[in-house]
This record gives structure tokens, C-alpha cells and sequence, in this order.
């Protein structure tokens, strides 16, 4: 790609994320809700949501994604009885909040993701894992530090720690549980790893807005946080291998996991890491995510049939009813079959892929619409001011203030690109205030949500490695229910969230790496 058609992705990048702080903004300044019980009545919603998952997920243990779609709903219906006169505004704000583009993008990620996980799982991908970790000797110890720095890796180079949390439960999961790693361990390094590529990637969403929401170039903004990603990265490491020392695996696979690991060893399925240096490839390049994860798509179908990795019908199958005439006629091709009504579905990777997000996709457009409500509302200005007025008093206290601010509205806004276009205009506001440089606000924020929105177990990225592990009894026999982890017991061993979070509380605290607006003036060219 040339150099003009880069400016122009970065351009187009900047023009889409413009378009929604400008959405965002105009839903600051339209009509208002008035609630009974003042402004922060308009959190409500938000915090049934999280009180409901804390109690589901924490207390009984009931990893859910569906629960907690009833959560938010029952969330925003008590919400509504709080609402000073006609209902109608408060049904709109919803309506306007599930159709902003921050929810889209999250949901594109998660089902482009999940066609792209399945399909390569398919196509073999995971038995040639499992012959690369016999060949080159990496067991149960080294497997999660392994995994952490090859899905950062792949965060960083798609930009989205959405789909490589898909991708990376999907495929390397099971390798995992099958090697004898611990399960949680396992989890929690792919969800470190996407800490890593949401925080670090050029093309991240999260970047972008970290960047344009601080008036900040990407490029400046990327070259000036890489420091704190590393200070995490390096003991988030040495703790995966020394945790994997010490925590095994429960499970003992078929009684013999030795002998399933040489069964299952399959060295021509890495063929498809092809497939996914054309997604990182192409997404380095500056390609939208959406082409970059298809051109990886159509690559493994193109392997799966060529060399016999995967059928037809493993990709895509219409399974028709024998009544069906036609049905009966069509059989011949590769992607039909015929089978008793009761047993008539549509299957495969493309299939099975996709249909597994759709409760998590119906909660992200609800969560949104909650922080619509909580904008509309003026819980969002109240806690703007309150926070200006009771805590930012100092340098120090305000970029404390902004830290711990940005950690709380992550813990209700769970989406985490959404968290950050509503709190990015109080950071910018905060910080300008005592004259902080655009990269280091831009940094605190996008360190926050990165983080964050991989730890909560309501959060995003958490939710999206969870709905891809439920689908993984289904796809191996030994893989039994009791191997799936519960959102709730994976947030302690997300270990680079915590340390990327503690860096910057510790960072904000001394003054490490602060830098003051005259220091440093941002490019008037954003290139991604």
C-alpha cells in the first residue's frame, strides 16, 4: 500500500471515530432525561447490571451470558419507573443507544472472529498446535506463557483483543487443557494478551479514540505508551511461568493425555498459520478488520479443501428435511445433506462461528444503551464535576482522579472503546486543566479501559473468550463441561491488565513519565 492510500485509511479511521464523538457529544447536549432522585438516578440501569453480575458470576458461580442480557434489561425497565414524566425520551435514548456505531463495531469483531476461529479449527489448525507443542517440548509449565506472548502478537498486529480472545480460546484452549496446563492459567494469558494488542496496536480502536479524544497523532501516542506496556509485559511473563510451575490442571484427558497429544498430532495443520500472517498482514497494511479477518477466512477454506484439511460441509452445510423434494435432488452437492425434519439445521464453522455470540451480542447493544441513558441522564456531568471539584485538586490527585475514574466506568460500561468515548471528554477537561500533554491523558485512558474491560468478569473481552469456550464440548469428545472456566474465576491471573493498571497508578502517583503540554506538541496527521 503506497503511502497516500495509508494516509487515507488513517484519515478514514479518524473521520469514522470523529463521527461518533460527535454522536456521542450530541447526545450530551439533547434532550435530557429528568429522573426522580436527581441526575446519578441515571446510572441506575448500569449499576443493577453490575450488581446482577457480581451476584450471578461472583457469588453462585453462573457463568451466563444470556442472565446477564436479562440483566440489563431488567436494569434499564427499573430505570424507566425512575423517569420524570413521558417514558417516551428514556425508549428512544435506548433505541439511539443500540444503534451507535461503538456497539457495531464490537459486534462485527466478535462474529468475523468467531467464523475465522472455528473455520481454522476445522480446518486442523489446532491438531497441528498440538504437534508443535510436542515437537518442540513445551508442556503444561511453559504452555500459558507461551500462549500470552503469541496473542499479543496477534492483538497487536489485528488490533482487536476482542477477536483474538475468540481466536485464541478457540484454538488454543484446548491445546492447553489437553497438554495438562491450568485451565484458569490458560484463560487468563489470552486475555493478557489481548491487554496487549488493544493497548499497543496502531489500528486498535481503543488507540484511535484514546488518540483523537486527546486532540493527539496515533503514531505519537503508540510510540509513547510502549514503555508502560513493557514494564507490564516483562513480570506479567516471568508470573505466567512461574504460575505455570505450580498450577496444573485438574483434569486428567481420557486417562491419557500423552497418548491423545500423539494422536492428534497433525504437523500439516499449521499450514494454516498463513491464514493468519494474511490477517495480520493485511491489517498492518491499514485494511479495515472486517477485510483483513475475511481474506484470512477465504485463505482457510482455500487450505481446509485443497489439502483435504476439511470437507465442504465442515465449512457449510444445509441439512434438509427428506420431505423436501428438492432437498433430495440438491444432495449431490457437497454442502446439502438430507436427514429427518426433526434433525434439519443449518451447520459448520461459518455457522457455529457466528450463532454463538448473538446473547453477548444482544447485551453489548443493551450496555450501550445504558450509557446513553447515563449521558442523557447527567450522571456523567454530575460525576464530571464532582470529581473536578472533591478529588482533581493537585497534578497528582488529578491524574490519580483520572485513573480511578476511567477504572469505574469501565466496571458499568463494560465495552470497553464505549467506556472510553464517555469519559474521554472529562480526562481531555481534567487534564488541560493542569496543563497535561495530550499522549500522557491519551495513555491513562486507553491503559484503563484496555486493561480493565479484561478483568471485570462482566467485561467485554472476558464475555467473548467465554462464549467461544462454550462451544468447545461440542467440537471434541474429551473436552467435558467441568473443563469450561467461569468468567468469575479468571480476573486474579489476568495478570498483564493488573500490572498495566498498577503501572499507572504508580506512574500517576511519582510523576513517571509525565509530560506537561508544552513538552510536546501532537502531529496534525493521524496515520494508522
Amino acid at each position: 500500500m503506497s503511502a497516500d492510500s495509508d494516509d487515507m485509511v488513517g484519515e478514514s479511521s479518524e473521520t469514522e471515530m470523529d463521527a461518533e464523538l460527535e454522536a456521542a457529544e450530541r447526545a450530551r447536549s439533547g434532550e435530557q432525561i429528568e429522573f426522580y432522585g436527581g441526575k446519578w438516578m441515571s446510572a441506575l440501569p448500569l449499576f443493577v447490571f453490575v450488581v446482577w453480575a457480581i451476584f450471578q458470576s461472583g457469588v453462585l458461580g453462573i457463568g451466563d451470558t444470556t442472565g446477564l442480557v436479562i440483566a440489563m434489561l431488567v436494569g434499564l425497565i427499573i430505570g424507566m419507573l425512575f423517569v420524570k414524566g413521558d417514558w417516551e425520551n428514556y425508549a428512544n435514548t435506548i433505541f439511539e443507544g443500540m444503534t451507535r456505531r461503538v456497539a457495531a463495531t464490537a459486534v462485527v469483531a466478535w462474529l468475523w472472529a468467531g467464523m475465522f476461529a472455528n473455520t481454522l479449527q476445522a480446518g486442523g489448525f489446532v491438531d497441528g498446535l498440538v504437534w508443535a507443542a510436542d515437537a518442540l517440548s513445551i508442556g503444561a509449565t511453559l504452555f500459558p506463557a507461551a500462549t500470552f506472548l503469541l496473542a499479543a502478537l496477534l492483538a497487536t498486529g489485528i488490533g482487536t483483543g476482542y477477536g483474538t480472545a475468540v481466536t485464541f480460546v478457540t484454538l488454543f484452549f484446548p491445546v492447553g487443557v489437553l497438554l495438562g496446563a491450568s485451565p484458569v492459567l490458560t484463560f487468563g494469558a489470552i486475555l493478557s494478551g489481548a491487554v496487549f494488542g488493544d493497548n499497543l496496536a496502531p489500528v486498535s480502536d481503543t488507540t484511535i479514540v484514546s488518540a483523537v479524544t486527546q486532540d493527539s497523532d496515533i503514531g505519537g501516542v503508540v510510540a509513547s505508551r510502549f514503555k508502560y506496556a513493557i514494564i507490564a509485559a516483562i513480570p506479567a511473563l516471568a508470573l505466567y511461568v512461574l504460575a505455570g510451575g505450580t498450577m496444573g490442571s485438574p483434569f486428567a484427558v481420557g486417562g491419557n493425555a500423552q497418548t491423545l497429544l500423539v494422536e492428534n498430532s497433525q504437523p500439516l495443520g499449521l499450514v494454516h498459520l498463513l491464514s493468519i500472517g494474511v490477517v495480520i498482514g493485511t491489517a498492518v497494511q491499514g485494511r479495515h478488520i472486517v477485510e483483513a479477518i475475511s481474506w484470512g477466512l477465504i485463505v482457510t477454506i482455500v487450505l481446509s479443501l485443497l489439502l483435504g484439511l476439511a470437507s465442504a460441509s465442515a465449512v457449510l452445510v444445509f441439512q434438509a428435511p427428506q420431505s423436501s423434494g428438492i432437498a433430495q435432488s440438491l444432495s449431490v452437492l457437497p454442502i446439502v445433506e438430507v436427514v429427518p425434519r426433526a434433525d434439519a439445521a443449518i451447520g459448520g464453522s461459518l455457522y457455529d462461528g457466528a450463532v454463538g455470540f448473538f446473547p453477548l451480542i444482544v447485551l453489548t447493544l443493551l450496555i450501550v444503551a445504558g450509557a446513553q441513558i447515563m449521558i442523557r441522564g447527567g450522571a456523567f456531568d454530575t460525576l464530571q464535576d464532582w470529581l473536578l471539584g472533591s478529588f482533581a485538586t493537585s497534578l497528582r490527585r488529578a491524574e490519580l482522579t483520572m485513573v480511578f475514574g476511567t477504572a469505574g466506568v469501565n466496571a458499568m460500561i463494560t465495552i470497553n472503546t464505549a467506556a472510553e468515548i464517555a469519559i474521554g471528554p472529562y480526562i481531555a477537561r481534567m487534564g488541560e486543566r493542569f496543563n497535561i500533554n495530550g499522549y500522557r491523558r491519551a495513555n491513562i485512558l486507553d491503559a484503563n479501559t484496555s486493561a480493565l474491560g479484561y478483568i471485570f468478569p462482566w467485561g467485554g473481552g472476558v464475555l467473548a473468550g467465554y462464549a467461544a469456550m462454550l462451544t468447545l464440548p461440542g467440537e471434541y469428545e474429551w473436552f467435558t463441561q467441568a473443563m469450561i472456566v467461569n468468567p468469575a474465576q479468571v480476573w486474579p491471573f489476568v495478570f498483564q491488565g493488573w500490572l498495566l493498571f498498577f503501572v499507572f497508578i504508580v506512574a500517576a502517583a511519582t510523576g513517571f513519565g509525565l509530560e506537561y503540554t508544552s513538552d510536546r506538541e501532537a502531529k496534525e496527521v493521524a496515520r494508522v
